[in-house]
């Protein structure tokens, strides 16, 4: 199995305001982004700490951009996070993770960083 490029990189979640609908976060509409983890925007929505200011970097990215980057609550992640694609994992170009990528200094992702091997 190929090693999951965004595993060692981390750059969307430090390079994007992350805002989404109040909901997403409210336990008792069945919101999953931990509400603790939010700061209010507007009346409608709410955005992860960590992304509404210079510099950007999300409160729950854990470890190092272009290193060892992931997302410490990837299974509760708001939707702006799930429809972020990386680039070619689909086949398709991603002009959001090439930006991020660029902005870390991370050239950005080919259709063959999803063709390499596991290494043991």
């Amino acid at each position: 199995m190929p090693i999951h490029p965004c595993l060692s990189c981390g750059a969307c979640c430090a390079a994007f305001r992350v805002a989404f609908h109040w909901s997403e976060s409210e336990p008792a509409v069945g919101g999953i982004t931990p509400m603790p983890l939010t700061a209010k925007l507007d009346p409608h929505r709410v955005a992860m700490q960590g992304t509404l200011s210079a510099p950007i970097r999300c409160t729950a990215l854990c470890g190092q951009v272009g290193r060892d980057a992931h997302c410490g609550i990837y299974a509760q992640r708001p939707s702006p996070c799930r429809e972020l694609q990386p680039a070619w994992e689909h086949g398709q170009a991603s002009p959001q993770c090439d930006r991020a990528r660029l902005a870390h200094r991370l050239a950005p992702l080919t259709p063959d960083h999803w063709n390499v091997p596991v290494t043991p």
